[in-house]
């Protein structure tokens, strides 16, 4: 999938706000605020449930991964998630 497509179904399903469950949160962390070189997606089922987290590493910054970018659209998907929140900051240091 391209980038820019992939960035802007993203953008679109964060843009909705709180839709219930499931939920997926992404979340960036880098050594900088500029470059985020792994992002945790957090999927949670219902209220109350554990989450489950997947990370993705990149070499550079994996907001513009198209391969990371792509497979983010893919979980959200295939999770059928009805909400996804994004960090607007990159939290420095690793998860």
């Amino acid at each position: 999938m391209n980038l820019d497509k992939a960035k802007k179904r993203i953008a679109k399903k964060v843009k909705m706000g709180f839709q219930g469950y499931p939920e997926i949160s992404l979340s960036y962390y880098g050594k900088t605020l500029e470059v985020a070189e792994q992002v945790a997606v957090s999927f949670v089922q219902e209220e109350g449930v554990t989450p489950m987290e997947e990370c993705f590493q990149s070499k550079s910054d994996a907001r513009e991964d198209e391969v990371i970018q792509s497979a983010i659209v893919k979980l959200i998907e295939r999770s059928s998630a009805k909400t996804v929140r994004q960090a607007d900051v990159i939290n420095i240091g690793k998860k």
